[in-house]
């Protein structure tokens, strides 16, 4: 039956004209829904969004969830799908992963991240494999992979970086310091080409280390 705009006796043991299904046949959920300063019971096959279904002996029911920001949940206290722009994480949802854990994108959920150690002490200002007859040289740290992430779309952080730095020793033993040629180069021009090779350094140092695993 029908009483104004609501179907509100649908799938009802029991109903009442001004406040909807008061019973649920037994395999639907009552559901208590309010509009403004009205609220009247429907029956449901499943319950509409941040709620989840309880049964008890006596009627199922629809329940609230009660995580914040959960479009659907398996219980009160643990959420199965977060609302938009929310990852899922152990029942609970959050604007951003915690810390040691990644974002998986396409799931929306927040998976174990790549976890690296720290980083090692610099390494030795050197250049073309020379500790000295330069002014200007480069150095290095590294840190290790302490655990691989879960999945392997998650990039782990960089494990090697390069610096430029300054040589300790300008004139090699036995040799004669390198003078700059009358022309002197650009600065920025000097500096790109310095950067440049920090990076190829670098590649090739993680090239190397991922073979080595």
């Amino acid at each position: 039956a029908n009483y104004g705009p609501n179907p509100i006796c649908k799938g009802c043991l029991s109903c009442s004209k001004d406040n909807g299904c008061i019973r649920c046949q037994h395999k639907l959920f009552f559901f208590l829904r309010r509009e403004g300063m009205r609220q009247y019971g429907e029956c449901l096959h499943s319950c509409p969004s941040g709620y989840y279904g309880l049964r008890t002996p006596d009627m199922n029911r629809c329940s609230r969830c009660r995580i914040e920001n959960c479009d659907s949940c398996f219980s009160r206290d643990f959420c199965t799908k977060c609302k938009t722009g929310f990852y899922s994480h152990r029942g609970r949802c959050f604007r951003g992963c915690p810390a040691g854990f990644a974002a998986l994108e396409e799931l929306m959920e927040c998976v174990e991240g790549c976890e690296v150690g720290q980083w090692s002490e610099w390494g030795t200002c050197s250049r073309n494999n020379k500790t000295c007859g330069f002014k200007w040289g480069l150095e290095t740290r590294t840190r290790q992979i302490v655990k691989k992430p879960a999945k392997d779309t998650i990039p782990c952080p960089t494990i090697a970086e390069s610096r430029r730095c300054k040589m300790a020793t300008r004139h090699c033993p036995g040799g004669k310091y390198r003078r700059r040629p009358a022309k002197t180069k650009d600065k920025k021009k000097k500096k790109k080409n310095l950067m440049e090779r920090a990076q190829k350094q670098h590649s090739i140092f993680l090239a190397t280390d991922k073979t080595s695993q």
